[in-house]
């Protein structure tokens, strides 16, 4: 895995520096999302980008639960769900968005392309 998000960066164009990955609960996600983002809501993933130059330094914090319960909803392997939102994470920090339709199927469509690629 971390040799396939090192080459995700590198085929998005961008340099990677150090990307820390942290597994935690709803709640403790939950709890960083108010109190950095001031969102009220559960969350899969957060990725926040520390960069102090042109290379990406970034730590991701991913749901545990909300994978698990995302992977039931959407009938797919907890593993699988796992793989996207990692992807999901990494193109945030290469700079994609996902606030409007077009951002979100851009991104979906990248989610795709890499967990195709990985499989």
């Amino acid at each position: 895995m971390k040799k396939f998000v090192e080459s995700l960066f590198a085929r998005e164009s961008k340099k990677l520096a150090l990307i820390n990955y942290v597994f935690c609960s709803d709640k403790r996600l939950l709890k960083i999302n108010q109190e950095f983002l001031r969102h009220d809501f559960y969350t899969d993933i957060i990725a926040f980008d520390l960069s102090e130059s042109e290379a990406i330094r970034a730590e991701v914090y991913i749901s545990i639960d909300r994978i698990r319960d995302n992977a039931r909803v959407h009938k797919v392997s907890f593993k699988s769900e796992l793989h996207r939102v990692i992807f999901h994470g990494a193109l945030h920090l290469c700079g994609f968005s996902d606030k409007s339709l077009v951002q979100k199927n851009k991104m979906r469509a990248k989610e795709e392309y890499y967990l195709a690629k990985y499989l």
